[in-house]
């Protein structure tokens, strides 16, 4: 089973409701509410999937989800402003506004990176 937690700080000088706007670019089904700072929530690895794909970002999502993987766990941290286009921008976790911080769970996390963002050859994906 993958489990997929998203969590965002919404800081004063921020529009609370362009924050989850932004979330919901990347993540539309996400189940998401209000925490005490920001926001809180769980979705499906679907939009992300097929962003990763029409942005040709295969490569850089997959070291990106090598470089967060712990144990069974696969944390990625999303660029909030250019999230809120719906474009996917992999950022350090601790940038001046914060980011989307997106917590991948699953008992395979090897077997799920090679899912989402397969091997490439000369951009194309490798099957």
């Amino acid at each position: 089973m993958v489990s997929v937690l998203i969590s965002c700080p919404v800081y004063p000088s921020e529009v609370q409701e362009k924050v989850r706007e932004a979330i919901l670019k990347i993540f539309p089904d996400a189940s998401i509410e209000r925490a005490e700072d920001g926001f809180k929530g769980e979705a499906s690895t679907g939009r992300f999937y097929d962003l990763i794909r029409k942005q040709k970002i295969l490569d850089s999502t997959r070291s990106m989800m090598f470089k967060g993987l712990r144990g069974n766990k696969i944390v990625l941290h999303l660029n909030k402003q250019v999230a809120s286009v719906g474009k996917i921008s992999f950022t350090e976790p601790r940038t001046i506004l914060g980011t989307i911080t997106v917590t991948i769970e699953c008992d395979e996390p090897e077997a799920l990176i090679d899912q989402i963002a397969p091997r490439t050859v000369d951009g194309e994906e490798v099957k």
